[in-house]
């Protein structure tokens, strides 16, 4: 984790007293030292073995020996953001949850293709620095690691004062995984008669929020501090609930049975996540009767008007994970992930494509 920067050197000029410094065009380096040794504590609950060194290097290490063990090792990686819904942990002053969104939306992309976590990295740009703040935010990533089963080796803290307002901020990260060539994982593997077994989304994870801010927050007039009985809670706390992370329960599944594909269901809905891993020839059936999507879906549905494809075509609709495995496997698959606290249950199956069928589909009306 590096000091605070605005990713250009300070400028050069006059000195003194009444002179041009970095602090008076407001960028505070102090700050940016204080938080980083605020975050310290943090970052160290998520070392590896392979870790070498610690903060404030210019990169961060990993002994790349211990993939000695593979046979023909493929590195996967995968970078991304959490969107606007770091703006709903802006107005609510809760800073340390986005980060099990951003590690989420990374790491849960990279086990897809069977590839276990290693090391991530992680960006923060902010309009000012805030010690606190930051290390809140840092403190969620980490936190988000120890539940992917990752290190989180480095990243920067940026300072870009004028172009974001003092409590503006954003975040990105990047992640590398590993993985044995012969276990790849993906659309050559799956066959007609192969099981979709579905993985319960924890809320609207972290896509789509454009939309449901919209609906919610402008057109319905509603403040995040609105109880909304049909939640349970305010409803700034549901847009604050957390990304489900699935990796560790994803590798968990492929030691305990046969896998063919994951898809991570993120950007674009179920349908289209799920197609990217179906191959030609194909087809997957979901069946919407085998759920019902939680009470917020049809709260953002409802207020807005907004019809089941565009909903379908924004949100998760409840289900975060997809995991394609044989038929025979899965009661085991089913078993494995209960022993894990995930909520799965098989949701379709793969079918051979129609003239004009794309390769997924949502079949029936969600269970009441």
């Amino acid at each position: 984790m590096s000091a605070v920067s605005d990713q250009s050197p300070p400028a050069t000029g006059t000195t003194g007293a009444s002179g041009a410094s970095y602090a008076a065009a407001g960028v505070d380096i102090e700050a940016g030292d204080r938080a980083v040794e605020l975050m310290k504590e943090w970052v160290k609950k998520t070392q590896r073995p392979e870790v070498l060194g610690g903060l404030g290097g210019f990169a961060g290490l990993f002994d790349a020996s211990a993939l000695k063990r593979y046979e023909r090792p493929l590195l996967a990686s995968a970078t991304d953001g959490v969107g606007t819904k770091v703006d709903i942990a802006r107005q609510m002053g809760v800073y340390d949850t986005i980060g099990h969104d951003l590690v989420a939306m990374v790491m849960d992309d990279i086990v897809v293709c069977g590839a276990e976590p290693l090391f991530m990295t992680d960006y923060i740009c902010v309009g000012k620095v805030h010690p606190e703040r930051v290390a809140a935010i840092v403190k969620g990533i980490a936190e988000g690691c120890v539940l992917a089963g990752c290190a989180l080796v480095g990243g920067e803290t940026a300072e870009h004062p004028g172009l974001l307002g003092e409590d503006d901020f954003d975040v990105a990260g990047a992640g590398t995984g590993v993985v044995e060539a012969d276990r790849l994982l993906g659309a050559d593997r799956i066959r007609k008669g192969d099981a979709v077994i579905a993985m319960a989304a924890s809320g609207l994870h972290s896509n789509g929020y454009s939309l449901v801010r919209h609906i919610l927050l402008n057109q319905a007039g509603l403040t995040l501090d609105t109880r909304i009985d049909e939640l349970g809670r305010t409803l700034g706390e549901e847009l604050l609930e957390p990304t489900k992370i699935y990796s560790l329960d994803c590798l968990a599944l492929t030691r305990t049975t046969e896998v063919h594909a994951f898809s991570h269901v993120t950007g674009g809905g179920l349908a289209a996540n799920l197609a990217r891993v179906i191959p030609d020839g194909l087809h997957a059936i979901v069946d919407r009767t085998t759920w019902t999507p939680a009470p917020v879906f049809d709260l953002v549905g409802r207020t807005g008007q907004v019809e089941r494809l565009e909903l379908e075509k924004t949100l998760n609709m409840g289900v975060g994970m997809i995991a394609i495995v044989p038929e025979e496997s899965t009661d085991v698959a089913l078993a494995t992930l209960a022993d894990r606290g995930v909520d799965a249950w098989v949701a379709g199956e793969i079918t051979d494509r129609g003239d004009h069928e794309t390769g997924a589909a949502l079949i029936g009306d969600y269970a009441s």
